[in-house]
């Protein structure tokens, strides 16, 4: 018998495929656009100087200052540099931040957005929007947030280095594996965790050796699509609240953080979300959902250690009390021993549940 269960898919006009690109004029004016401002970090700023080109009389300028963690006083700027160009639509390229730019600016002036993902980070699918001010990391949802409409052009990913098309996968995977113990969760959105889990377990190896193949990139790009709007439809538990107090906190990179912690806070819920894990495994081909994501972050490079990538020592104890506040529901409760036991793992970038 099938379990009652609610179902809300997100309002958002998804647009995937090769060349989909070439849309971007058609979707801002579907919108109402007539100047759009095109958001992108300082790497990708001749990216964003190319979509303005693209819109010609419909861009209104770019901005490309976008960082990590979307602090607050980035965004202050770009919301001065938006009313000083008079635009009416926002068009965020690249990555988390990027489109997290976008989602600040539109929660504070309602305008749409375009998303154009150039990496697997999901946040395009997503209501949720994560600022940060003074170093502490919160987040909220609203549908101000939401873009109306998101291109996935797989053209777009293959100047996606590989360890970073590792890391960004990973994260993706995060959303996935989440809410398949969601308390919110439902069969949708399982089946779809599922296979966004399997499309990334097939094509992060093969993209580490042949980063030009189209088809592995078509197909992270699909798992990329499928975990974020996981992310989109259901709450996240411990690993993601982890990430934000461990990211916020120490400015730890975004998608390193979620795939050094990932399979410790699997393992750290694994008792208590037993089918969920039989997923996760069965997406992977293995028996152990942990240890055969652990495996998949070694084989593709991933840094082993919070330490590698910047935490300092004395961070675990500062982590843990932040965690243990105001936590996320999740399926094992928080218990300070254990949370810290599963963060020096992390840290060291020991095997899982050792």
């Amino acid at each position: 018998m099938i379990e009652p269960f609610r179902y809300e898919p997100q309002p958002a006009r998804v647009l995937f495929g090769e060349g989909r690109l070439d849309e971007l004029g058609e979707a801002v004016a579907s919108l109402g656009g007539k100047r759009a401002l095109i958001l992108s970090t300082k790497e990708q700023a001749g990216t964003a100087a190319e979509l303005a080109r693209r819109l010609g009389d419909r861009a209104a300028g770019t901005f490309s200052r976008a960082v990590m963690h979307t602090p607050v006083e980035v965004t202050d700027e770009a919301l001065a540099y938006l009313s000083e160009r008079h635009a009416d639509c926002l068009v965020a390229i690249g990555g988390g931040s990027s489109i997290g730019l976008g989602k600040a600016l539109a929660l504070r002036t309602d305008l749409p957005q375009v998303a154009i993902p150039t990496t697997y980070a999901g946040s395009e699918m997503t209501d949720i929007l994560g600022e940060t001010r003074g170093g502490e990391k919160t987040t909220q949802r609203s549908r101000k947030i939401l873009p109306e409409v998101v291109i996935y052009d797989v053209e777009l990913t293959l100047s996606l280095p590989p360890r970073l098309s590792a890391t960004s996968g990973m994260n993706a995977i995060a959303h996935a594996v989440e809410a398949l113990y969601a308390r919110d969760g439902n069969p949708i959105i399982g089946l779809m965790a599922e296979d966004g889990i399997r499309a990334f377990g097939a094509s992060l190896p093969g993209i580490i050796d042949r980063p030009d193949d189209l088809a592995l990139r078509s197909k992270a790009q699909y798992g990329a699509f499928l975990c974020g709007a996981c992310l989109g439809a259901v709450s996240m538990a411990l690993h993601h609240k982890l990430c934000h107090v461990l990211g916020g906190t120490f400015d730890l990179p975004h998608a390193e953080t979620h795939a050094i912690v990932l399979p410790h806070a699997v393992a750290y819920n694994a008792p208590a979300a037993p089918q969920a894990m039989a997923r996760v495994a069965r997406a992977l081909r293995t028996t152990d959902a942990a240890g055969g994501l652990f495996d998949l972050a070694t084989r593709l490079g991933v840094p082993k250690g919070l330490k590698s990538i910047g935490m300092p020592s004395d961070g675990i104890d500062r982590a843990v009390t932040l965690a243990m506040k105001n936590p996320y529901w999740n399926p094992r409760p928080l218990e300070a021993d254990a949370l810290r036991k599963l963060i020096a793992n992390a840290y060291e970038g020991s095997a899982p549940g050792t």
